[in-house]
């Protein structure tokens, strides 16, 4: 449902059934909680403040590494298990406990990083992998630079990356601020791997990304809802901004895009947020759950 037609939306009273209904609100940190200063707003941490003051649960869903997105999670005091890596990752803070790790397999990392390696991408591509919870790179680009501030991480320059494939990696992503570059190498390996083979997405349009099959936000939402709080999809609110938000926008009983996702994520929401820069992830929360 788009913009348009919010207005409808609220009148119909699904507010009110939503604010019954809700028991959990997911949300990712770049574009929707968190903007250009790379912090959450005094509007956004009062709204999920008073939605768990009204018992409703709330937890981060990010491609970001957990080591990156463990200072969001407690900046929004979430007593939950922390998704990261789009999912693939999930760990508890409280105790640690890893509830996944879903890997790609070292023979897949090896055939991307071939990919990768091509004469005319090699220059074209800053080349992440992550292993254990840290960032192995080829060589400290200015684009991986750029990330890791961004990112509050300090990535380790291997030179030859198949050094870093000891154990299999979390997440391997490729980075170019060619956004044509990222299109088509998107659409290639999408022709190369099936879905059941490889997760492949862009969190933001510069960077693409890879998972193991099974691993996408929409799976580990369905895993800490059902699995772990026993809730049903009836019982869960997601808020992102792009395209690997699209899976827990389509599980949540109410999924809103952010008003400055591309039309396609925006196309599947339920509601269209304002923008991040817009406070919109609160205004989403004031609309639906206070």
């Amino acid at each position: 449902m788009q913009k348009a037609s919010a207005t409808h939306l609220a009148s119909t009273g699904n507010q009110a059934i939503a604010a019954k209904d809700i028991k959990l609100l997911v949300v990712d940190v770049d574009g929707t909680i968190a903007g250009k200063s790379n912090t959450l707003s005094k509007a956004v941490k009062q709204a999920i403040a008073a939605v768990q003051a009204r018992g409703i649960q709330v937890a981060i869903a990010t491609g970001r590494m957990y080591c990156s997105a463990l200072r969001f999670h407690q900046e929004i005091s979430s007593n939950l298990p922390l998704l990261a890596y789009q999912g693939a990752w999930i760990q508890d803070p409280a105790n640690q406990k890893i509830h996944r790790n879903l890997v790609v397999s070292r023979k897949i990392a090896h055939q991307l990083l071939d990919y990768f390696e091509q004469p005319q991408l090699r220059s074209l591509l800053s080349v992440h992998f992550y292993v254990n919870d840290q960032l192995y790179v080829r060589e400290l680009t200015r684009e991986t630079q750029i990330y890791a501030e961004r990112s509050g991480i300090s990535p380790i320059a291997v030179g030859d990356l198949r050094e870093a494939l000891t154990d299999e990696p979390t997440k391997v992503l490729a980075l170019s601020d060619d956004i044509d570059v990222i299109n088509k190498l998107l659409g290639n390996l999408r022709r190369q791997y099936t879905p059941a083979e490889l997760y492949l997405t862009t969190s933001v349009a510069t960077f693409f990304e890879a998972t193991n099959a099974t691993a996408n936000k929409g799976a580990a939402v369905r895993y800490l809802a059902e699995e772990l709080l026993g809730l049903q999809t009836a019982n869960v609110m997601t808020i992102g901004d792009n395209f690997n938000d699209v899976e827990m926008l389509e599980y949540a009983g109410i999924g809103v895009a952010m008003g400055n996702a591309p039309a396609e994520v925006q196309a599947i929401a339920k509601w269209v947020a304002p923008s991040v820069e817009e406070e919109g992830a609160a205004v989403a929360i004031e609309k639906f759950l206070l």
